[in-house]
């Protein structure tokens, strides 16, 4: 089933030798096997929580600020995994964040209800926060607006951004913003608001457009929980299954939504 024992492994070889393993010198441990257990649905959820926080404990980079993609990086060793190996140890695929990757643990830690961890993540990987002094800026040396590819994760580079403006981890990260975070889900018929966010987020709004109907969301948290609704209301009357519907309008309308989590 590919447990390594408190990971998933990242794959094997033709001749059945296995990578991401603890037994591994150069990728012991993979950052795509543990967030797509989560985000598939395919972990039990004990193998699910231990494996997400050998990721928090191995592959993030406070210091840095940044999200490996795996760990050791290859380099001298006899695995030849590919064009990976290509690039240098802590470039791109190769131990350093690629982004996409970055992106998909934020999701599996709001999936998991860990709104704190994936709050805190997020916001460590979102590139404006690797522009907010002089130091950062000579570090980073990225726009601040947009997601780069990857971030390098060994000296001498550590934390400089690569590939901006060229990568799809940008819509990752909006999706898991808005769609694991704050939790708004548009769907067939309607849609969900179902946050998962820091316990200090007491109350926050969100604005949704669909053609001439604006909807005015308004979360309330007042027991600083992570995650859990409790009680949706549409224009004051509660909705039994949680489904907001989009409505038509040939006039422009407000509805007022508001979310109580609990």
């Amino acid at each position: 089933d590919g447990w390594d024992g408190n990971w998933y492994r990242r794959a094997y070889f033709d001749n059945g030798v296995r990578f991401g393993s603890a037994e591994n010198e150069e990728c012991r441990i993979d950052s795509l096997t543990q967030s797509w257990a989560v985000i598939s649905g395919m972990s039990n959820p004990q193998r699910a929580h231990v494996a997400m926080q050998q990721v928090y404990e191995q592959l993030v980079d406070n210091e840095h600020k940044l999200i490996r993609l795996l760990t050791p990086p290859f380099d001298k060793g006899e695995l030849r995994p590919g064009y990976i190996k290509g690039y240098l140890p802590g470039i791109r695929e190769n131990g350093a964040q690629y982004t996409h990757a970055a992106a998909w643990v934020v999701i599996a830690a709001a999936i998991l209800g860990q709104g704190k961890q994936a709050v805190s993540l997020f916001n460590m990987i979102n590139p404006i926060n690797h522009s907010d002094n002089p130091e950062q800026v000579s570090i980073y040396r990225g726009e601040p607006y947009v997601m780069c590819g990857d971030v390098y994760s060994m000296f001498p580079y550590a934390g400089r951004a690569g590939w901006s403006w060229y990568t799809g981890s940008a819509g990752w990260m909006y999706q898991a913003g808005l769609e694991h975070i704050l939790g708004l889900k548009v769907m067939p018929g309607g849609f969900t608001v179902d946050p998962c966010v820091d316990p200090s987020w007491k109350q926050f709004q969100i604005q949704l457009k669909r053609g001439n109907v604006v909807y005015s969301i308004e979360v309330q948290n007042p027991r600083g929980i992570e995650k859990g609704v409790e009680e949706i209301r549409l224009d004051g009357e509660i909705l039994k299954d949680l489904l907001i519907p989009i409505i038509d309008s040939t006039m422009m309308v407000t509805k007022e939504v508001r979310v109580r989590m609990g």
